[in-house]
């Protein structure tokens, strides 16, 4: 006859081989197959539902790994810091303690997300920030879509809530150490959750530099809102900001190809927060210099029907297959 404790033990030792295999699995990388738009998985620290979605998230080892890093306590508000990314690795470990010290000066109660493209089509840096809106916002009710090759010098530049009237843009036309057009709104844009819902997040027809900002700024227009930009600052164009971007190691992508030209001098009613296309291949939680970031993997999708210019060199078919 089998003794009773045995028959314990061996019950014991089953449940714990059972736990450890869900345990393996919950930290196993992202397939490449992961359905997207995704349902926030930070929406679960709040006990936000957050509909639809195709990632399957280990509720407790997410939560243990998120619960320091956005646990921002009893702080009214809370920014998600968007920072469009791509091989700039040098110029990242400069700006997140550089931007920690910053906002931890003024008491914002912020989260740094890193968002990283790695599919083989040229850069876009305003589907990135729909896809990091889409990502943060159950959680954060404000964000900051930042470059991060520009650290800001002066501490009277507020990083706070933005007013009613529309998007506080932190590095104005009279502050930019490059751009001083009137209708500028690049570099740092400071915009409430329920505004950038409001105009549908931004074009995602915007492949390789430039121009996205200026078609935000109609957008924010035709909203019936307005930019608002921080007053009474002593600095100027030479001493607001550091631009630490290197224009001989990485230059800009400023090729115009097929009917780019024309298509992105347009108003954009067609694409927007509501369509962007992306798979998130991984996330990463990870600390620079004890502070902690994430880092989003993320691969856009792009309709070379009706944005070819997505790859000048005409092989986004056979890019867009590729797994990562």
């Amino acid at each position: 006859m089998v003794n009773i404790s045995t028959v314990n033990w061996l019950f014991v030792c089953g449940l714990s081989f059972c736990l450890g295999g869900i345990a393996v699995l919950s930290f196993m990388p992202l397939g490449s197959d992961c359905v997207c738009p995704l349902s926030n998985p930070l929406s679960r620290l709040t006990g936000g539902g957050g509909g639809g979605g195709g990632l399957a998230v280990q509720k407790q080892p997410l939560a243990e790994k998120l619960k320091e890093p956005h646990d921002h306590g009893a702080s009214v508000h809370k920014m998600a810091l968007l920072v469009p990314f791509r091989d700039r690795f040098e110029e990242l470990l400069q700006f997140v303690p550089h931007m920690t010290t910053f906002l931890r000066r003024q008491g914002v109660a912020h989260h740094i997300f890193v968002l990283n493209q790695v599919d083989r089509f040229r850069f876009n840096r305003a589907s990135l920030i729909n896809v990091g809106f889409q990502f943060a916002s159950d959680v954060y009710d404000y964000i900051a879509m930042h470059d991060v090759d520009l650290l800001p010098l002066n501490d009277d530049l507020r990083y706070e809530y933005p007013s009613s009237l529309g998007p506080l843009h932190i590095a104005g036309p009279k502050l930019h150490p490059k751009y001083h057009y009137d209708n500028f709104v690049g570099g740092i844009l400071l915009v409430r959750r329920e505004h950038f819902q409001q105009m549908n997040g931004m074009s995602n027809q915007y492949w390789g530099w430039g121009l996205e900002d200026d078609e935000f700024f109609v957008r924010i227009r035709d909203a019936g809102l307005q930019v608002t930009r921080p007053q009474n600052i002593k600095t100027g164009t030479n001493d607001t900001f550091s631009h630490i971007h290197n224009r001989h190691h990485r230059k800009r992508d400023t090729q115009k190809c097929f009917n780019q030209k024309e298509m992105t001098r347009k108003r954009d009613h067609k694409t927007g927060l509501d369509n962007v296309k992306y798979k998130i291949l991984k996330v990463h939680e990870m600390v620079v210099d004890q502070v902690p970031v994430t880092i989003l993997n993320i691969l856009l999708d792009c309709d070379v029907n009706k944005t070819p210019w997505c790859d000048c060199s005409g092989t986004a078919a056979a890019a867009s297959a590729v797994q990562t």
